[in-house]
């Protein structure tokens, strides 16, 4: 496999063009910062903001009070909570707040890697581009509130290409197992792997070696109960593959996918799309590694029916990259990331309101006994010290959950239910899928005054709205 040379990137060693190097990712960094600790506290102290720290911040906790490394539970690999850990020692009980710290760290870090990979790629232009894209993305800037693993992931995928690019394969196999053990899907960095050590057979056995260990040092668990992780990788995927609430209309996964990317970025995706089509056609080495993996990525995402924007994550970085490294493209990426930049900080600015679900909290700690039972709809309020009965998330392929029955709910004395937007909004846009769903929402609401409500759109307020319902 030959490639054409790639322009040796301008050296930055001499103080006249250090600061040129300094000042744009200081900038990058600065505003990255700003974009995403506005809004981090949201929802606070529950995960409001996204579901999944539920399932990743307590076995954080857990590792550093006594619960061991063993999570348990394999729906992701361990990286995440064994880097959460340290977070959580002065916590009595699991600290979002602490963790969502550390998320946004690692968020400033994939906009340094993405400075990092340009530079190695194709230069102080990329570089800049790269970085400055990550850094006002909408999704990069979301997630990286969130303690969730998929930032880390896109961080360790761009650590990763930076390092195959330089020619560091050793070093790039143990960021390819550190990505791996984020997210599995870090694997569709095999492929690059494999392009960048074509024809050094010894290196690339040695990389791969480095990237299996790094992997099972860091999640050894999932190794040694591998069954037990099969089953719960294979769940998850088979719920990635069936859809998922909200999302029943979107078209074919290509234009998904490309569509969560505009979503993201915006306007650059153009910029970066003719420039892919240049670096097929260039055919650098570093145009090769780079291609192998959006091939391999977007392949992975082929079966998929749950197209979330976080899917999309570990391509945001690639994208600047690529949108920097022609020179008559890079100006005018430049100039629309502006669009992100407003789109984030809009978002950004709507989160300073309090979350709806807290105002319900505090109704519920105030008129509802400890002794009561309260019927639940996912993402609502996790109501730790009551009776709760948590109901199924609906969804393409789902069993319909039968505790969805007013009679049977109002048979019990003492009965609460507590509904959100989240979930009722969602079923009612879709009645000819979820028709049993959308049935009893319809009969909750027209049987049914809700003893308390509170709405997101509210002045000061964010979030789905939130209502909570004596029964019968």
């Amino acid at each position: 496999m030959s490639f054409r040379a790639t322009p040796s990137p301008t050296s930055s060693t001499t103080p006249a063009l250090r600061w040129r190097v300094v000042v744009p990712l200081g900038v990058a960094l600065v505003l990255a910062a700003a974009l995403r600790v506005i809004g981090a506290g949201n929802g606070l102290p529950y995960p409001l903001l996204n579901p999944d720290e539920g399932n990743i911040v307590p076995r954080a906790w857990e590792i550093v009070h006594g619960g061991g490394l063993d999570p348990g539970w394999y729906d992701y690999p361990s990286l995440l909570m064994l880097l959460l850990s340290p977070s959580q020692l002065l916590a009595e009980a699991p600290s979002y707040g602490a963790a969502r710290v550390v998320a946004i760290a690692v968020g400033l870090l994939g906009v340094a890697a993405a400075w990092w990979l340009g530079r190695e790629a194709y230069g102080r232009r990329s570089a800049v581009v790269a970085a400055l894209t990550v850094a006002v993305a909408t999704t990069h800037v979301a997630y990286s509130r969130m303690a969730v693993t998929d930032v880390l992931l896109a961080t360790l995928v761009t650590a990763a290409l930076a390092l195959l690019v330089s020619g560091r394969l050793e070093w790039g196999g143990v960021a390819i197992g550190l990505a791996v053990s984020a997210k599995y899907p870090g694997i569709a960095l095999a492929a690059p792997l494999v392009v960048a050590a074509w024809g050094q057979w010894t290196r690339l056995a040695r990389s791969g070696a480095l990237a299996a260990g790094t992997f099972m040092l860091t999640s050894p668990f999932v190794v040694l109960h591998a069954g037990r992780a099969w089953e719960d990788i294979s769940r998850v995927q088979e719920l990635a593959r069936r859809g998922w609430l909200g999302l029943e209309d979107d078209p074919g996964f290509t234009l998904a996918f490309v569509l969560r990317l505009w979503d993201g970025v915006g306007p650059i995706v153009l910029f970066a799309a003719v420039a892919l089509a240049i670096a097929v056609w260039r055919r650098t080495r570093a145009d090769a590694i780079l291609a192998a993996f959006v091939g391999a990525y977007w392949l992975e995402l082929v079966p998929v029916e749950a197209h979330f924007d976080r899917y999309v994550l570990p391509l945001i970085p690639l994208v600047g990259v690529l949108a920097g490294s022609v020179g008559s493209l890079a100006i005018g990426a430049l100039v629309v990331l502006l669009v992100p930049l407003v789109w984030s900080a809009r978002a950004a600015d709507e989160l300073r309101g309090r979350d709806a679900r807290l105002y319900a909290d505090d109704w519920i700690a105030a008129n509802v006994s400890r002794s009561s039972r309260i019927v639940a709809d996912p993402s609502t309020l996790p109501l730790d010290g009551y009776n709760v009965t948590r109901l199924e998330l609906p969804g393409p392929g789902r069993p319909f959950d039968l505790r969805r029955d007013l009679s049977t709910l109002s048979a019990a004395p003492g009965t609460w239910l507590l509904v959100s937007g989240a979930v009722t909004d969602r079923v009612a846009a879709q009645p000819e899928l979820y028709p049993r769903e959308a049935r009893f929402y319809r009969e909750l609401d027209r049987l049914h005054t809700a003893a308390f409500e509170a709405d997101g759109d509210a002045p000061g307020s964010t979030g789905p709205w939130v209502r909570l319902y004596r029964l019968p």
